[in-house]
């Protein structure tokens, strides 16, 4: 029987004063960020945005990089969601290799969308444990359904490694190769593992 995949949980139950607060911030960060990039987000200007004190905003996230992981794991969590449960051929309802597909498209348009953040996080190397973990059971999940033979956790790491942002940023800045060059190479790596090139 398959694991259940592991979740990136939201936070256990929270006063509803707090979790007014924690909505608030979250969404002046999330427009802060489109406004003004990463870089142009300070605790200051958070908590002017959201009409809290600066206090508020250091309780609540600790610290910058604190206030940047926090807005990942939204993104993550909401991804995920979709993963699990969104329309196909992202989400459940399409064959498990357009399924495939679609997911390493929509994870490395995501990484390179949340490059900055992933830096300001902390974790410029990758995403966190939790995030990986999923991705990789995913995507080994999906190569049981194709049938691969093999090593699928290895065949699943291999797959998901050229996803991961300091890949990527190997692939894109020094030469800068277009996305669809890097959709396509994906997905040639892909079907060459699962044996229908």
């Amino acid at each position: 029987m398959a694991k259940p995949l592991p979740l990136l949980t939201n936070p256990a139950p929270e006063r509803r004063d707090a979790a007014r607060n924690r909505e608030a911030l979250m969404s002046a960060a999330t427009a802060l960020v489109a406004e003004v990039g990463v870089r142009g987000v300070t605790m200051d200007a958070l908590a002017c945005r959201a009409g809290v004190g600066k206090g508020t905003v250091f309780r609540r996230f600790g610290s910058r990089e604190g206030l940047m992981a926090a807005l990942l794991n939204h993104s993550e969590t909401e991804w995920q969601a979709a993963v699990m449960g969104g329309p196909p051929p992202l989400g459940p309802g399409a064959p498990p290799l357009e399924r495939l597909l679609a997911f390493g498209e929509s994870r490395m348009l995501l990484n390179l969308r949340h490059a900055e953040l992933i830096e300001a996080a902390g974790n410029p190397g990758a995403r966190s444990v939790a995030a990986v973990s999923f991705t990789t059971m995913h995507v080994r999940y999906l190569l049981g359904q194709l049938r691969v033979e093999g090593d699928l956790g290895y065949l699943a790491t291999a797959l998901i490694a050229p996803l991961e942002i300091i890949v990527l940023r190997e692939q894109v800045e020094p030469g800068s190769a277009p996305i669809d060059r890097l959709v396509a190479g994906w997905s040639d790596l892909t079907r060459r593992v699962v044996g229908m090139t």
